[in-house]
């Protein structure tokens, strides 16, 4: 029920940020991930731990995903689901930068319902839930309605500009901009800072749930690369690529893009 779970991953969300501020991102002990699957840090883990405490234990019911928790299929039997990054941007949290977030969200029947992403250290609070919107610190905002690609600012990764994603064989015009953060990434669109955001290779659903729900309320658009709508507690929860912006801006970019990610004729699939 998006009304009920929204203020539970509020107060779930400001604890966390109160666990991971404890440590200092230089210090915080690391370890690198197996099979090249990045860092984590003991903050990442503390954090886990009260999310996977707290969370489920209000909501027996519920399934639990997370990127700091081994996968279990038991969710895939669930109607609803946690989905949770602990440190979204844990790459940023290890060098000392404010730019990482906390990313919590319950999805149901694969549809996100309700959904936060905080930054503690930039005292940013997204949030929304099903049909009320999604607000910044409580104030509601709204994607930006920029009528054009070539006026528009896009939140992306260079190699998002390779030719091999484009239909004509090289990116629009666009300005780009980039943010470590995916959820924050999200957010900002959400919020009209940027026009749109977008990335090409698979995403896990950990990174991009709950910034789907909070641009959807923000009368944004949200989809995967092929512009198919975004579900969600899938048995491997990987997406393929995300595209999000206002409208226009959305349409343009799934125009530009080549669906199978081939771009310049007779260049191979990869």
């Amino acid at each position: 029920m998006p009304a009920t779970d929204l203020p539970l991953l509020i107060d779930a969300a400001l604890e966390a940020g109160r666990i991971a501020t404890r440590y200092s991102g230089r210090t915080a002990q690391r370890w690198d991930k197996p099979g090249d699957a990045g860092p984590v840090t003991e903050a990442d883990l503390a954090v886990n731990t009260m999310l996977e405490d707290r969370l489920p234990g209000a909501r027996p019911g519920y399934g639990w995903l997370s990127e700091e928790t081994e996968d279990s299929t038991d969710r895939l039997a669930c109607e609803r689901v946690f989905i949770v990054d602990p440190i979204d941007g844990t790459r940023s949290f290890a060098e000392g930068s404010r730019t990482w977030a906390h990313s919590l969200a319950v999805a149901q029947g694969g549809i996100v319902t309700a959904a936060v992403i905080y930054l503690p250290q930039r005292d940013l609070l997204y949030a929304a839930a099903t049909g009320q919107g999604a607000t910044l610190n409580g104030e509601p905002i709204k994607v930006s309605q920029k009528a054009t690609l070539a006026e528009a600012e896009i939140l992306a990764a260079k190699p998002n500009l390779d030719p091999r994603h484009w239909r004509q064989g090289s990116a629009p015009d666009f300005a780009r901009a980039y943010r470590p953060s995916l959820a924050y990434r999200m957010a900002l669109v959400g919020q009209g800072r940027f026009d749109g955001m977008l990335t090409l290779r698979p995403s896990w659903e950990w990174d991009i749930a709950a910034g789907d729900l909070i641009l959807r309320e923000a009368l944004g658009r949200c989809t995967d690369r092929t512009g198919q709508p975004l579900r969600f507690n899938n048995p491997h929860p990987r997406l393929n690529g995300i595209v999000a912006a206002g409208t226009r801006v959305h349409q343009q970019l799934s125009d530009a893009l080549d669906p199978a990610g081939t771009g310049i004729p007779g260049t191979a699939k990869t």
